[in-house]
């Protein structure tokens, strides 16, 4: 049975973990969850709401508790990775030990998937540059500077499958498990 890690944390997207979480499951696959410290992460939710906002706006989502801690993670263990966004990436990105395990996924060439804001741990772990990475909107520049090309919808490139937030999931999903079925 294929493991799938999902690298996350607090004020994480709930539909970009929780989907993938048993979307993964229902495939048979086992995930883990990894945080920087082994707790009930509380996740929230984002939504754009025009009239009240230019940018989204957050409410209090799910809780969920974590696998596994960032310390404990020995990638070689997994076959895949999946970063949600929200503002997780945004702190987790913070940890050397996060970054050194996505830059596992990429050096062994194994499937990762994110969306939203988790291109922010690619963009940290510097494994952006000459790839195809679609994110939310504002992370335009980032992937950019970083050398990558911004794409504006979900794109697959080599390991990587990547859309701009949870209403890409389907198709995110889709690719991924593909990936993931080799």
């Amino acid at each position: 049975m294929k493991k799938v890690l999902i690298l996350t944390g607090d004020a994480s997207e709930a539909l970009e973990v929780f989907y993938p979480l048993y979307r993964l499951r229902e495939e048979g696959f086992e995930v883990k969850v990894a945080t920087p410290s082994k707790k009930i992460i509380q996740t929230v939710v984002h939504d754009m709401e025009p009239s009240v906002m230019e940018t989204y706006t957050e409410k209090l989502g799910y809780r969920l508790e974590a696998d596994i801690t960032l310390k404990d993670v020995n990638p070689e263990e997994f076959d895949a990775l999946f970063i949600p966004g929200g503002r997780a990436p945004e702190y987790v990105r913070t940890y050397p030990k996060a970054l050194e395990i996505v830059r596992h996924f990429f050096e062994k060439d194994k499937p990762v998937a994110t969306l939203c804001h988790g291109p922010q741990l690619l963009v940290a772990a510097g494994v952006v540059q000459g790839r195809k990475v679609s994110a939310f909107f504002v992370l335009k520049p980032d992937i950019e500077t970083a050398g990558g090309e911004y794409v504006d919808g979900v794109v697959v490139d080599k390991n990587l499958v990547s859309g701009r937030a949870w209403p890409d999931l389907p198709d995110i999903m889709r690719e991924f498990v593909k990936l993931l079925r080799g």
